[in-house]
């Protein structure tokens, strides 16, 4: 059975960093194009960041763009979200997800494996 488990979430100041990372497990992680979305308070799940099987293609979303880089490593069956010089409205929850179709493709309907989330909350 296939599972994301994300961990990493916490309390920040603004300005500060968090690494989030997101273990996979019962399935082809290696071949899967992965994703993180975020949710806050009272809105709707957000697109964040994607990356190829192979780790060479990578999208952002206009509002983390050059601040959050996302990564992986097949050999370890994880993906990464290094987030810098955090916002409070980067505060939600985040989660790692599997792409039925592409990295490219931002809309959460086309992703069919989705983790518990991490919560990460940035104060002011």
């Amino acid at each position: 059975q296939a599972q994301l488990v994300e961990s990493g979430g916490g309390l920040v100041q603004a300005g500060g960093s968090l690494r989030l990372s997101c273990a996979a497990s019962g399935l082809a992680f290696s071949r899967s194009d992965m994703a993180w979305f975020r949710q806050a308070p009272g809105k709707e799940r957000e697109f964040v960041a994607s990356i190829s099987w192979s780790g060479a293609s990578t999208r952002y979303s206009e509002s983390i763009k050059g601040r959050f880089v996302i990564s992986r490593d097949n050999a370890k069956k994880a993906i990464y979200l290094q987030m810098n010089y955090l916002k409070p409205d980067d505060t939600g929850v985040y989660f790692c997800a599997r792409s039925r179709l592409s990295w490219s493709i931002e809309w959460a309907a086309t992703f069919d494996y989705w983790g518990q989330g991490t919560q990460v909350t940035v104060s002011s």
